[in-house]
């Protein structure tokens, strides 16, 4: 059976920092582009951020380039998402999310655009 289980969600001040985790089974992580995808409250899906099958190529969207870091351990089959400089704008639900594909980054919103999607973690930024 596949799993995406995401957790580490939770409540933080603005400013904080919080590290997401993907834990990743019942197929071949190291074979898999993975992404983050949120979805704020009454707002639609945004694309997070991107890493490819080794882990070589990483793609961020505007919104959090510099502030987010995507990665993750083949040896564990766990994709991570390191958040700083958090703001109330980082406050959803965050979705992993897993597409064949060994050296591509993918960026896309839609669950059906992948082959694994993750039940989401809460983040919630607010003082």
């Amino acid at each position: 059976e596949v799993q995406l289980v995401e957790s580490g969600g939770g409540l933080v001040q603005p400013g904080g920092s919080l590290r997401l985790s993907c834990a990743a089974s019942g197929f071949t992580f190291n074979n898999y582009a993975m992404s983050w995808v949120r979805q704020a409250p009454g707002k639609g899906l945004e694309w997070v951020s991107g890493i490819s099958g080794g882990g070589g190529s990483t793609k961020y969207a505007d919104s959090v380039k510099g502030r987010f870091t995507i990665s993750r351990d083949n040896a564990k089959n766990t994709l991570y998402l390191q958040m700083k400089s958090l703001t109330p704008a980082d406050t959803a639900v965050y979705y992993c999310a897993a597409k064949r594909g060994f050296a591509t980054v993918v960026i896309a919103t839609r669950s059906y655009q992948y082959d694994y999607w993750g039940q989401g973690t809460q983040v919630t930024v607010s003082s």
